[in-house]
């Protein structure tokens, strides 16, 4: 047999793997632990705890878990607590008929492959809740590890991205944009085509934008799909119904599948900001778009209230796609024969909570409009003070997990961070994370306009640790602007 020496793996390495440029986010991770490792070994800090704004990881930051969620979870994982007094009678009802539906009664069971038909009919009936009766149908769901396993991990994408064609494939993506779609659209082959978000009218999108992202990619892709964010990561927009409309029409115009990211749909701040979803407003306009216009949407038990992130559990909701199409897409999510099924029952969970009359509902209300009520003033809180800050500018956050203000770093420091070999906004981002024991994520790993710098705060943590890393940033900031001024 052929000996295979690590040279000869890494000849076989895709070329689109390795244009892959690493994030400054692995810099300051790297930092981080280092930091976290002499903080145990008794080193002295101006700080005794390294606080961590990075994740939208809600419960990582102090975030606590849905009563309802963990009791339900707790009594399929263990049924010998449906004989419990402990437990509400709706939480027993719930689990037990939740395990009826799994092979042998066991969670520990393979499911079918987009996954377990009941779940799936419930998607569907919230789905068609949401979006005001527009019909949604099991056969066109599929449950998935995550939101960013059926877009980016493969599925969606593989689809849409032929890395053998030429030229090459192209997807309009936002800038701003989370870095794992851009970091997929080139390891598939694919071409990211940038379109900039307005931030002077608070990370708009603006369609004149397309039409230029668009004429750019003349010569240099086939651009074949079109990726939102809403509400926005990092940006934290909600887009309107009328600029979803501009983007439904857009992409029929120039027959682009849309790819809509909706995850943060639950969690909306601004008085004047409402979700509405892209397969709502698609089946409001009527034929010819409700009919013609290729959609995939995407939601997860990630965000939102129910912030299971380490469950791993999400689903697509394919539009208009034509039934061979669907059947290259059925093989693909069957090649991971199911998603785990602790996330597929949270998912039930997540689009099927108590009802009102349920004994759960009463805890389960208050415990959401908590967590609602603390981000929202996290977020008020944030823009409040980071807008009072010398050389930061931040928009409101009308939804979203994030803040991603810009930072107007002073001559001084932007030279600093060039000797340094560093981007400006990484390089006050390691001088946050060593200073001040506060650790963010530097706007060039997410795409910016030349020549800005930015930020990224997460929002989905505790009222406490957010005071906290606001009184350390400002006096930090503080100092940073008068030592390089």
């Amino acid at each position: 047999c052929r000996r295979i020496t690590k040279m000869s793996v890494l000849q076989q390495i895709s070329p689109h793997v390795k244009n892959i440029k690493p994030l400054d986010y692995a810099l300051l991770t790297k930092r981080a632990n280092q930091i976290k490792e002499e903080l145990r070994q008794g080193v002295k800090k101006p700080y005794k705890q390294l606080l961590d704004l990075t994740w939208g990881d809600s419960h990582r930051t102090g975030v606590k878990p849905l009563s309802f969620v963990r009791q339900v979870l707790a009594a399929c994982l263990y049924p010998e607590l449906l004989n419990s007094d402990k437990l509400p009678m709706d939480v027993k009802q719930r689990a037990k008929r939740l395990l009826g539906i799994c092979g042998g009664g066991s969670i520990g069971s393979y499911t079918a492959t987009a996954g377990i038909p009941e779940v799936l009919h419930r998607i569907a009936e919230f789905l068609t809740r949401r979006d005001c009766g527009a019909p949604s149908y099991p056969k066109n769901i599929f449950i998935s590890p995550g939101c960013q396993w059926s877009l980016m991990v493969t599925n969606i994408l593989k689809v849409l991205v032929n890395s053998e064609a030429s030229p090459r494939i192209g997807v309009l993506t936002p800038v701003p944009c989370y870095p794992t779609t851009t970091q997929s659209i080139m390891g598939l082959g694919g071409v990211v085509v940038p379109y900039h978000l307005s931030e002077k009218q608070g990370w708009e999108l603006q369609i004149e934008e397309l039409h230029r992202a668009l004429e750019s990619a003349k010569g240099v892709c086939n651009p074949f799909a079109l990726y939102v964010i809403n509400p926005g990561n990092p940006s934290g927009n909600v887009q309107s119904r009328k600029s979803i409309e501009e983007v439904i029409k857009f992409a029929s115009e120039k027959r682009l599948f849309l790819l809509a990211d909706e995850i943060y749909q639950d969690l909306v701040y601004g008085e004047k900001s409402e979700f509405i979803s892209y397969k709502r407003v698609l089946t409001e306009m009527g034929p010819p778009f409700s009919n013609t216009v290729e959609l995939a949407s995407f939601h997860s038990i990630s965000k939102g209230f129910t912030g299971e992130c380490g469950l791993r559990g999400g689903y697509v909701e394919l539009v208009n796609l034509d039934p061979a199409v669907m059947k290259h897409i059925y093989k693909l999510f069957s090649k991971d024969i199911c998603a785990p099924v602790l996330g597929q029952i949270a998912l039930e969970l997540m689009v099927n909570p108590p009802q009102p009359g349920d004994p759960s509902s009463p805890l389960y209300k208050m415990e959401t409009q908590y967590i609602k009520a603390s981000l929202t003033q996290n977020v008020k809180r944030l823009h409040d003070v980071v807008n009072s800050l010398p050389g930061f500018c931040c928009q409101p956050v009308q939804g979203g997990g994030f803040a991603f203000p810009r930072l107007n770093l002073p001559t001084p420091a932007i030279q600093k961070a060039k000797r340094a070999g560093m981007q400006p906004d990484t390089f006050y981002s390691i001088k946050l994370l060593e200073d001040a024991g506060v650790l963010v994520t530097p706007g060039c790993d997410y795409g910016q306009k030349e020549g800005t710098h930015h930020v990224r705060f997460g929002i989905m943590t505790s009222k406490d640790i957010m005071e906290e890393v606001l009184k350390r940033l400002t006096n930090f900031h503080t100092r940073f602007m008068k030592d390089f001024s």
